[in-house]
């Protein structure tokens, strides 16, 4: 083993250990990039020791490799050292969409045959969902490369030895109840948990799935359900809002009921649409596909081997877009899912972001519009109105944080309204740390002006995931060297975000005290 500390010259005696243990076991460069989910050139920069490495990338290649590389002491918390004011370059491909992994992985419950999921994201909210899977007797393997993840479900759930820890700190565990409904009686369901965004309701849940005869009562940090089987062989289901996860709560469990299901005032995002595709191959009926009307013929048994490639992120893809803006970079984010982010870039291109579409091409999944977005430094101006989320096709709610980035670098005054959650403009205003002027209205509003002359400092990170990501980018268009505390939160949504960042021409040290 290396200490990680080692003097002059341990990145070379690191790298000269990942080849030997490459070569071990057999692997080429581009197999091993294939493991790590990143680029032959990477792995050849890293055995010969001109790769700056991460403490989760060491890990990784340990995991990789199956040799403990370094010994790295006790773990704390990560934290983030960035170097920035400088331009980035090149082209970025956008990764999977961690909302529809998760959705996906809670529908795989459905089925009685095998479920391959590509091009899964590597997250820890993804790694959440599947200890809470494996912990009720759902078999989760990753193929050789890390991308691919097959599940098989038996026929029996060991639902009361459900791991409550990793339960309770993920939202997404509500969407096991959809699922859930078909395989008992009555279950048990630890408590959600994820970011600090406020109070969200689980009432339109219940509402949604009380016509499939699911009842809820919460007791001493559980959900207890009881089911007493659906109440109409047809039924119409008006969600009180428009929610993405209520939406697929109400596909899940309308997939394995009989009859016909009408769900109005349903969400059309694009996990949603993820997860029709994926419940067509299943064999169930579903109708309106992108709309807010969704039908769905269900069927009581769904017993197939089904193959399913997530489309890309959006939200991941305005990340990175935001990054190049920042930083006044001529950059090109390529593979991003344009049908999701046609309103974001409309709104940039009112505020003067001068930027190329290639033509348009489809994603694995065969349904998804792709382009790629080549960005060009700009100068920008404060938009005429607000700006403010909507159901799709309106902005993105998980995109409206980053336009305060983008508003404090444009000239004049914007209003930005995030309707939607309790005190996440609250976090915004931590961007005034590093020299933006971003005024707190209410919870809910922030009168962002700009061009500010960002300047470096040390910063907690917020405890919700796009505002600690939004702290991250305006570092890397502050000269000097910023601190961006406790990030662990951004490991929740984005896998290797750091690393690629890097690659792109930023300068970010992971470190631990």
């Amino acid at each position: 083993m290396t200490p990680l500390d080692s003097p002059d010259g341990g990145m070379r005696r690191i790298g000269a250990l990942v080849r030997d243990a490459r070569r071990h076991r057999g692997l080429t460069q581009q197999q091993l990039a294939g493991r790590l989910n990143t680029s032959q050139s990477a792995v050849a920069r890293i055995e010969q020791g001109s790769q700056n490495l991460t403490l989760d990338f060491l890990g990784r290649l340990s995991a990789a490799l199956d040799s403990e590389l370094i010994s790295l002491g006790p773990a704390g918390p990560a934290h983030l050292r960035v170097t920035g004011g400088r331009p980035l370059r090149g082209t970025v491909a956008v990764k999977s969409s961690k909302n529809a992994a998760v959705a996906l992985l809670c529908a795989a419950l459905l089925n009685r045959g095998r479920t391959t999921l590509r091009n899964v994201s590597r997250i820890v909210e993804v790694e959440r969902i599947l200890d809470v899977l494996r912990s009720i007797g759902v078999s989760a393997t990753w193929d050789a490369e890390g991308h691919d993840l097959t599940l098989v479900v038996p026929d029996e759930l060991d639902l009361d030895g459900i791991d409550a820890d990793a339960a309770r700190r993920t939202r997404s565990i509500i969407m096991f109840l959809g699922p859930l409904l078909h395989r008992s009686a009555g279950f048990r369901l630890p408590y959600a948990g994820g970011c600090d965004l406020g109070t969200r309701t689980v009432q339109p849940h219940m509402i949604a799935l009380r016509p499939f005869g699911l009842q809820i009562e919460a007791h001493a940090g559980e959900y207890q359900a009881t089911v007493d089987g659906p109440r109409a062989a047809d039924r119409t289901i008006v969600l009180t809002e428009r929610g993405d996860t209520v939406t697929e709560n109400a596909l899940l469990a309308a997939a394995r009921a009989e009859g016909t299901t009408t769900i109005r005032n349903a969400s059309s995002n694009y996990m949603v649409q993820d997860l029709c595709l994926y419940l067509q191959l299943l064999g169930v009926g579903v109708e309106g596909l992108g709309s807010t009307t969704l039908v769905v013929h269900g069927r009581p048994v769904l017993d197939a081997d089904v193959d399913y490639t997530i489309s890309e992120d959006p939200v991941e893809a305005m990340s990175l877009l935001t990054a190049g803006i920042v930083t006044g970079s001529e950059l090109t984010v390529a593979r991003a899912p344009v049908e999701f982010l046609e309103v974001e870039l409309a709104v940039l291109a009112e505020m003067g972001l001068r930027y190329d579409l290639s033509p348009e091409y489809l994603a694995d999944n065969g349904h998804t519009r792709l382009a790629d977005i080549t960005i060009h430094p700009s100068e920008l101006k404060a938009p005429i109105d607000k700006v403010h989320p909507m159901p799709f096709p309106g902005l993105n709610i998980d995109n409206l944080p980053f336009f305060a980035v983008i508003a404090a670098q444009a000239h004049g005054s914007t209003l930005i309204h995030d309707w939607v959650y309790d005190n996440r403009a609250i976090h915004l205003s931590d961007l005034t740390r590093l020299g933006a002027d971003v005024r707190l209205l209410d919870p809910h509003r922030v009168l962002v002006t700009g061009p500010t002359r960002w300047s470096s400092a040390e910063v907690v990170c917020p405890p919700a995931l796009r505002p600690a990501v939004c702290i991250l980018l305006a570092m890397l268009a502050a000269k000097g060297t910023s601190v961006l505390r406790n990030v662990d939160i951004i490991a929740r949504g984005y896998e290797q975000l750091y690393e690629r960042l890097v690659e792109m021409g930023a300068d970010i040290e992971v470190f631990r005290d």
